[in-house]
């Protein structure tokens, strides 16, 4: 590149092909300039990624690769075949944060020399036909490929690719890029059909390749990388690994009628699925992406947006079967909704789903990392008991500094370091905003490009500027404002000081503002942010007869810590009165609380057997005859265990 060039424009985990087909793209060069997820990445760079080469170190990844490079001698470190992927995810985290700093500042440079030295570990454990697992080679298992079911091979691949395109888009370099086309091209030479003349007719247990193969076609332009995703996603359900459904293998996704088995592994999948109908226009792909969505947001995921109800296997649980204090809602299986969400609103264009992504984003995402970026939850439950024990580990309710299966930190990572490129998109015709944040977005208007930024305090404030910066052309184009599925109401201020009132119409969750925009001109969306008790489908038995707090995009819980002189178990919460939001910036850097009323009610002892007859079974209240009230302090459920270890409930009992 000259000195006089421009640099290319600057883009995230998604570009889509030249020949793709969908209602949105996403724009380049985002910019999140200040408020709360501002601050949230600044967590993410200053605390996060920074200690992420020391922990890779300490719990034996780096190792690994170089033994697998001949460099190192002793034993493999690690109990699971896939510790290569917590190295390429946490490159891909540390690529979009490259992209956001000055390659000359201080933190810029440490940075680089980081991902520099690790992707040199990298590239020398390749072996010479491509291949790239630390597992198999350091002699674990039987060899390469002789173990799809769990020998994640082809999941740390993806993960590899995804790393390589973060890095090359960010950086220009080719050497992560060219690590993983190799690998590529060893799996394509190895993989295929029965007829196809290739070794394996196979598929990998835990998919995650097929999504990364699309974004390598994407890259660099090679119709087998996409053909091969296509494969692959075609493989699920042919009984290549005995049917089994935790691994996606029960029955064909262009079939499907639920979401099932292992919730990340199906998440991914559907991410492939969702970016295959993209680049493919294969309707048949689309239709199973848009039903399969709907089952899983209907009746299998958590007000918090996070899914998989069994510890057992990490598995989707039946419809309605919700439980609060055994929700497993992995983190990341939140990051895989997020993934496939986001997929499916640039395809459809619709705003249903940003809505869930905007949920699970402010709750079930970014409940899984702590206030200060440096301990973690592996699990993310909606109600952890009075008395309870906790032995710590990987399924812990109480946040760890890094896990024996450490998945779910570097994708905390990796998301946030990437979260600009899941705000806006353009189709052409204008700017679509699918998430409210402080920040300057760009879009297309017959290829003129047009400049929006926006002010806001949300979402603790529903107050939303939008002021045009750049818009060189004088044909009308529309900014399209996602009205929240949650609003009760909202008001509309349009450039020429008009108000509009709740009255505007909607356009499949689109708030559309048409109009020949000039530099300057702004528009304000006034969201109610009135805090709310919500009520679960009374198909959800786990939860019948509760409501939670809710206000703005979050959902609210009660934590111990909050509330002495007893357990939350006796806690139960009157409706009749009104919520009170209170802004706190004393209280977990800086959070508004909503204040309810309730009362603590005693239950009577009952001698050895917990289940009186139905005369008897009424609580007892505190005080002389009468329930005693009490002031109830919720909190924002992302904030919870931050402070120390109690009981937390996000569902409370009505009066």
């Amino acid at each position: 590149m000259s000195a006089t060039q421009d640099p290319p424009p600057r883009t995230g985990p998604i570009r889509l092909g030249p020949h793709a087909r969908a209602a949105l793209r996403p724009t380049a060069d985002p910019v999140v300039a200040g408020g709360f997820w501002a601050r949230r990445q600044e967590v993410v760079a200053h605390a996060g990624i920074p200690q992420g080469p020391l922990l890779l170190e300490s719990a034996g990844n780096l190792h690994d690769l170089r033994l697998a490079a001949g460099k190192a001698t002793g034993e493999f470190r690690g109990d699971y075949p896939f510790m290569d992927s917590d190295v390429y995810k946490w490159l891909e985290a540390a690529s979009w944060q490259l992209a956001r700093l000055h390659p000359d500042s201080p933190e810029g440079r440490r940075l680089a020399d980081d991902v520099e030295r690790i992707i040199g570990l990298v590239a020398d454990a390749q072996q010479p036909d491509g291949y790239l697992n630390t597992w198999f080679q350091a002699g674990k298992g039987r060899g390469p490929f002789t173990d799809l079911r769990w020998g994640h091979e082809l999941y740390c691949a993806g993960h590899l690719i995804q790393a390589a395109v973060a890095h090359h888009r960010a950086t220009g370099r080719e050497q992560l890029l060219t690590v993983a086309r190799r690998f590529a091209d060893h799996i394509d030479a190895t993989f295929g059909p029965a007829d196809s003349g290739k070794p394996i007719d196979g598929i990998d247990g835990h998919p995650e390749v097929e999504t990364a193969l699309v974004e390598l076609y994407r890259e660099t332009g090679e119709r087998r990388y996409l053909d091969l995703a296509g494969y692959f996603v075609d493989s699920f359900g042919r009984g290549l690994l005995g049917g089994e459904t935790y691994c996606q293998d029960r029955v064909p996704v262009r079939s499907a009628r639920h979401v099932e088995g292992h919730a990340v592994r199906q998440l991914y999948l559907l991410a492939a699925v969702a970016d295959l109908a993209t680049e493919t226009e294969d309707a048949q792909l689309r239709a199973a992406g848009e039903r399969l969505w709907s089952e899983m947001a209907t009746t299998k995921t958590y007000l918090t947006g996070g899914v998989g109800a069994h510890h057992d296997k990490e598995e989707f649980g039946d419809p309605y079967e919700l439980p609060t204090e055994r929700a497993y809602c992995e983190t990341c299986a939140s990051v895989a909704s997020i993934q496939f969400s986001w997929r499916m609103a640039l395809l459809t264009g619709s705003a249903r789903y940003s809505d869930l992504i905007e949920r699970t984003l402010f709750n079930g995402f970014l409940s899984g990392m702590s206030l200060d970026g440096e301990r973690w939850l592996y699990i993310n439950p909606l109600q952890v008991r009075d008395g309870h024990t906790d032995q710590g580990g990987d399924k812990s309710a109480r946040r760890t500094r890094w896990f024996r299966c450490a998945c779910c930190p570097p994708n905390v990572m990796r998301l946030a370091a990437s979260f600009e490129h899941y705000i806006s998109s353009t189709d052409g015709r204008g700017i679509q905003l699918h998430q409210y944040t402080q920040g300057t977005f760009r879009g297309e208007v017959s290829e003129v490009p047009v400049v929006v930024s926006v002010n806001t305090d949300y979402p603790w404030q529903g107050r939303i500027a939008f002021t045009v910066d750049e818009s060189a052309t004088d044909e009308p184009w529309t900014l399209s404002l996602r009205i929240p599925q949650w609003s009760s109401g909202f008001t509309v201020q349009y450039p020429d000081g008009a108000l509009d009132e709740n009255t505007a119409a909607l356009d499949d969750g689109w708030l559309r503002l048409t109009r020949s925009w000039k530099p300057g001109e702004r528009a304000v969306l006034e969201l109610d942010m009135e805090p709310r008790f919500t009520q679960a489908d009374p198909r959800v038995d786990a939860v019948r007869g509760c409501v939670a707090i809710e206000r703005g995009p979050l959902v609210y819980c009660l934590e111990q810590v909050d509330h002495p002189g007893g357990g939350l178990d006796e806690i139960v919460i009157d409706t009749s009165r009104p919520l009170t939001a209170k802004h706190r910036p004393d209280l977990l850097g800086a959070v508004t609380t909503v204040l309810a009323g309730g009362h603590r009610r005693a239950i009577p002892e009952r001698g050895w057997w917990p289940y009186p007859s139905s005369d008897t079974a009424e609580f007892v209240p505190r005080e002389n005859g009468a329930a005693a009230p009490i002031e109830l302090t919720a909190i924002p459920y992302y904030a919870w265990a931050n402070r120390r270890d109690g009981s937390m409930r996000v569902w409370l009992p009505t009066s």
